[in-house]
């Protein structure tokens, strides 16, 4: 799943945040540019791209911020900033019409369906999905967060907060290309 591949360094970050969140980013930071380097060498288009770019962007912020600042008190919501990052970047996509599934999903998608409404309708309705999703979990994370409640209580929102969207993307074009193909006849 494509899908997953782009997560690679958001979930390497949460793995090696016990270590300090410096070093989760500096480690999120190198897993996103190893993605982008090795998608780049093999000719993979930019508009497939997006994620990778915004998780690039998004880590050297972090990795900055952590290392100018390494006691402030944002270290405690590095999920709910992962996550609203992550809305932040599906909402942007969604907003100026360049929805950041379309460029996954093209990979793995025939060149002929690529300009069709259905394949966009779908593509916009899955990034929709992620970005509800990215959004709703930030926000749990923060109260979790704030509560100081830990992570026997963050781990499992962030595992919903990706596992739900992943099952509706893998379940979710087949059943929209049924019904087109059903109000087609």
């Amino acid at each position: 799943m494509n899908y997953v591949r782009g997560f690679i360094p958001w979930i390497v970050f949460a793995i090696v945040s016990s270590a300090g969140w410096q070093w989760a980013a500096v480690a999120g930071l190198v897993a996103g540019v190893g993605l982008l380097v090795k998608d780049h060498k093999a000719g993979v288009e930019g508009e497939s791209l997006i994620l990778e770019c915004s998780t690039v962007c998004y880590f050297v912020a972090l990795a900055a911020l952590a290392f100018a600042l390494p006691h402030s008190e944002l270290q405690h919501y590095g999920g709910a900033m992962s996550l609203g990052w992550l809305a932040l970047t599906a909402w942007a996509t969604l907003a100026v019409g360049r929805p950041f599934t379309t460029g996954i999903a093209k990979r793995q998608a025939p060149p002929e369906v690529w300009h069709t409404p259905v394949f966009r309708r779908i593509n916009v309705v899955i990034t929709s999905v992620w970005a509800a999703a990215f959004t709703v979990t930030a926000a749990v994370l923060t109260l979790v967060s704030a509560q100081g409640l830990g992570s026997q209580v963050s781990v499992p929102v962030q595992v919903a907060g990706f596992v739900l969207p992943a099952v509706f993307t893998a379940r979710y074009p087949e059943r929209a290309r049924a019904r087109f193909m059903q109000a087609a006849r």
